[in-house]
């Protein structure tokens, strides 16, 4: 990525039909728009964005997707929608896939998770922004600081002391305030952005694999959703205003909360 010209990104919507902990998950109505739609929206009102697919082997949710303005132009194959499946090769397919459709290179991947919904345009183009100007990072992902620091409060039992507690990271001996542990910021999944090349050649762990830095975001925004008490938690975060999809329009009737939809 350079910037002499605009780097071609390539936004990615993974959405296996299979959850089994919050089964339909990914087009469970939010906030009067599927699941889905969110991410959809975030990456249509990023500049920044080329282009955006969803990948996917529900076509069902392809359906769903499409109506709501997404592009699904492929089913994922069998072998990379099981319950371990690693995301690295299903974003390569889906770098692949466009790439030999359009025959044309992308220069970056923008991976969107459905299921981390409270993105800001804003931050998704700050990041191609400082990646593109970075030639030594692969990539740019969300961090945040959690409202609870592990370090000083982190413990686990310990099997030699009849299962006593004893601290989980050595480093917090001897802090007794949370002032004093420092901080510490978390990955949080909202997105994650990398070089087209680094996705081509990543085997398994993309944090061990490649030099990273962390745009730091609210820890608000930092919500990810795997089941009913966290959909209906962020339900609750959007009501209250401590979340904002600036894509949702508060004078819109269907602008409602799910449990009225249903």
């Amino acid at each position: 990525m350079t910037t002499s010209t605009t780097p071609r990104v390539l936004a990615v919507i993974p959405a296996r039909g299979g959850s089994k902990g919050l089964p339909g998950k990914n087009i469970r109505p939010l906030w009067g728009l599927p699941l889905i739609a969110h991410s959809i929206r975030a990456a249509a009102l990023t500049p920044e964005v080329t282009r955006c697919v969803v990948t996917t082997d529900s076509e069902q949710i392809a359906q769903v997707a499409r109506a709501h303005g997404g592009d699904a132009p492929f089913l994922r194959p069998a072998e990379l929608a099981a319950d371990d499946t690693p995301m690295a090769p299903v974003v390569r397919h889906a770098l692949e896939w466009a790439e030999h459709e359009e025959g044309v290179a992308y220069d970056a991947v923008l991976l969107l998770d459905p299921t981390s919904p409270a993105r800001v345009p804003a931050q998704l183009a700050d990041a191609a922004r400082r990646l593109a100007t970075a030639p030594a990072l692969d990539g740019v992902i969300s961090v945040s600081e959690p409202t609870f620091n592990p370090v000083w409060v982190g413990v686990r039992p310990d099997d030699a002391r009849d299962g006593a507690l004893t601290r989980f990271f050595p480093s917090g001996t001897g802090v007794t305030r949370r002032q004093d542990a420092g901080r510490f910021l978390r990955i949080n999944g909202n997105f994650y952005l990398w070089r087209a090349d680094f996705v081509r050649r990543l085997e398994a762990s993309w944090f061990d694999e490649g030099t990273h830095e962390g745009l730091e975001i609210p820890e608000a925004q930092a919500f990810s959703i795997d089941d009913d008490y966290e959909f209906r938690l962020i339900e609750a975060l959007i009501g209250a205003g401590l979340i904002t999809l600036p894509w949702l329009d508060a004078t819109d009737p269907r602008a409602v909360p799910t449990e009225d939809l249903r």
